[in-house]
């Protein structure tokens, strides 16, 4: 009794059946109990072991979830719509808007939507009731201040019993600036007036192909000064296409052409309901190209109260829409070109003289075509074939006669003005044969010649030697354009009005071999 009134007054329930009670059971009975304890140990160990197996797989899961998380290439971003508040973001959303992690999660929704936030909750909306994935297009805006149109996709899970929504996010500034780039270029096609490569081979083109070498792997400032029709843009396109900025775009502006009140929208861009008619956002030329070239042609008509804003820009390489007060950054190359005498325009106070050595950093002086004589046999023998093919009609032949009375006008509109003679003239062409309707009050007045009425046509008398010099230009002129394919369709022979042979024995007699 005594070793009995030792035994604790209270055993907890789990272990009770483990206490003996010497005095009611047998031996047997005992023994049973006690392998029946040993049984439910060994559940209890196997239902503890597998827990932990659980845990670990449910740690490795998480360790997975998380690095697909973290190391997705889209921005994950967990919100409750309904609190505007954001739960979790995954490292892409933090790169995408410039934040830290923490700086997300301590912020509403409605600051990275702070213009759409109605759309963002009608969006959240149509997503809880589907109740299923949903992709929308939306704005957001990053830390430094710069808004990214963003596609998002989202759908619905329950945490803790609570719907929230996780949303991917995909930046698709990329894409609209492409987008936005590709419609300017294809209306940049339509208007264009091309003028193929930059061909010729006065001693003026190849000096100012040695500044274009020179001036293009800068990012300086370019101002390409020549009469119309000399081919500024042409140039200006060649300097783009050999700078660092080339894989960029090279947009335009006709300065010329751009009604006054709408200049800032032109440059700038403009947000929707600036003004009457604005009614969408509209991305200005600067911003179109950022991180390329933008090209100012007839830049001396630039209103001079839209100068100063103008200079700010290249200076700063800053600007807003009109009706928006954000600061845009831009990084951008100006390559400006005009037909006007800025330095008289600056001394007579309609061009800003700080704007005007803005510009002229690297000035360009392109030679008009009367003083490039030389260049007109290659530049006509392009234009020929140009238009021929263009129009749907053989290539005529471009005689020593034609390249004579081409060189003989003075050409007050230049290369512009050579190319729409020689379309005219292959719409009117008869018979193979091409005739150039010029005006006779501005031909070349040359030492030697006299006013005297002529019944033959008004020519210079040519030595035999520079006969032969014209004809062997005239014939390079017709093998360079076929790329020195001699017969056939498009051949130098067609272009010349030859025989395939009697061309290939003139190339002979006159010593003349293929480039390698």
């Amino acid at each position: 009794m005594a070793a009995s009134s030792n035994r604790p007054s209270k055993v907890p329930s789990y272990f009770e059946s483990f206490v003996v009670d010497d005095s009611r059971k047998s031996k047997s009975q005992l023994v049973d109990e006690l392998k029946l304890h040993r049984r439910r140990i060994a559940e209890l160990e196997g239902t503890v072991a597998r827990h932990q197996q659980t845990e670990q797989e449910l740690g490795r899961a998480e360790e997975r979830f998380h690095k697909v998380f973290d190391h997705s290439n889209d921005a994950i971003f967990l919100v409750d719509p309904g609190r505007d508040k954001i739960l979790d973001v995954n490292a892409r959303a933090c790169e995408m808007l410039g934040y830290a992690r923490g700086e997300l999660l301590s912020m509403p929704m409605s600051a990275v939507h702070p213009q759409e936030m109605d759309k963002v909750r009608a969006f959240a909306q149509s997503v809880f009731k589907e109740g299923k994935g949903w992709t929308d297009e939306l704005a957001c805006l990053t830390k430094p201040g710069k808004t990214l149109s963003a596609e998002i996709s989202a759908s619905i899970i329950e945490i803790d019993g609570q719907p929230m929504m996780i949303a991917l996010v995909r930046d698709m500034t990329e894409r609209d600036r492409l987008l936005r780039e590709n419609v300017y270029l294809r209306d940049e096609v339509l208007e264009a007036h091309a003028f193929g490569d930059i061909i010729g081979q006065s001693s003026s083109l190849k000096i100012l192909l040695q500044q274009v070498e020179l001036v293009a792997p800068t990012d300086a400032s370019v101002l390409i000064l020549g009469e119309s029709g000399t081919g500024k843009e042409l140039i200006a396109r060649e300097i783009h296409q050999r700078s660092l900025r080339k894989d960029g775009a090279m947009v335009k502006v006709n300065c010329a052409s751009i009604p006054h009140e709408l200049y800032e929208s032109e440059f700038f861009g403009h947000v929707k309901g600036a003004f009457t008619g604005a009614v969408a956002d509209r991305a200005g030329r600067f911003e179109l190209a950022d991180g390329g070239t933008l090209f100012l042609d007839e830049v001396g008509e630039i209103p001079l109260g839209l100068q100063s804003k103008l200079l700010r820009v290249l200076q700063e390489g800053e600007f807003e829409r009109v009706g928006e007060a954000r600061t845009q950054r831009v990084s951008v190359r100006i390559i400006a070109a005009t037909n006007l005498n800025l330095k008289q325009e600056v001394e007579a106070k309609r061009f800003r003289e700080d704007l005007y050595y803005r510009l002229n950093v690297f000035p360009i002086q392109i030679a008009p075509l009367r003083q490039r004589q030389e260049d007109i046999a290659v530049l006509a023998a392009h234009f020929v074939g140009l238009a021929a093919r263009n129009l749907n009609r053989a290539v005529p032949r471009l005689t020593q006669v034609n390249i004579l009375q081409l060189q003989r006008y003075d050409w007050p509109g230049n290369i512009r003005e050579l190319q729409n003679v020689i379309e005219r003239a292959i719409i009117t062409c008869s018979a193979g044969r091409l005739h150039f309707d010029l005006p006779t009050d501005v031909m070349v007045t040359r030492p030697g010649a006299t006013d005297t009425p002529k019944t033959t046509p008004d020519i210079d008398i040519l030595t035999d030697d520079d006969m032969r010099r014209h004809e062997r230009e005239n014939l390079l002129a017709a093998l360079q354009r076929a790329k020195w394919r001699i017969s056939g369709e498009g051949g130098a022979a067609e272009m010349l009005g030859l025989k395939p042979n009697t061309l290939t024995s003139r190339i002979k007699k006159m010593g003349i071999e293929r480039p390698i």
